[in-house]
């Protein structure tokens, strides 16, 4: 069986980085894909997904440290649903566990949110550090 995500996208917002009380580094942002057609009256169309996104240790720092609102990432990762109670009613939401992100060029940032140059690649199995533009992390364990 397969569960495999690919998106490229930008960041709606900053990513918010928060710590488990065992130290590890968890960081949630979301990112829009943006698809374009045409309709029969030759007519510009967009539609814009909004997707949900979980980093967990090592590259949640990386992803905290090196990403800002409008940054454009490619990122690799698995669907997870989650269930939650509001209200007493039962309710779900759809996340993607990133097990691999990639700064991408062309970032359309505002004026005050400047991107950082692409980081080294990562991994957070062992910690180490390359000379690629990615960041790897091996694949998370529920928090």
């Amino acid at each position: 069986m397969l569960n495999k995500v690919q998106l490229i996208g930008r960041l709606g917002k900053d990513p918010e980085v928060r710590y488990t009380t065992e130290g590890e580094a968890v960081a949630n942002v979301s990112i829009a894909t943006t698809e374009s057609w045409k309709d029969k009256a030759g007519g510009k169309q967009e539609k814009t997904e909004w997707h949900n996104l979980v980093f967990y240790r090592r590259l949640a720092e990386v992803v905290g440290e090196h990403l800002k609102k409008g940054a454009l990432i490619y990122i690799e990762g698995k669907l997870t649903t989650e269930k939650y109670q509001k209200d007493g009613e039962d309710r779900y939401i759809t996340k993607i566990v990133v097990s691999e992100m990639k700064m991408l060029g062309g970032n359309k940032v505002s004026d005050e949110h400047q991107v950082a140059e692409p980081v080294a690649k990562t991994s957070a199995r062992n910690g180490n550090n390359g000379a690629g533009k990615s960041a790897k992390q091996a694949g998370p364990e529920p928090f």
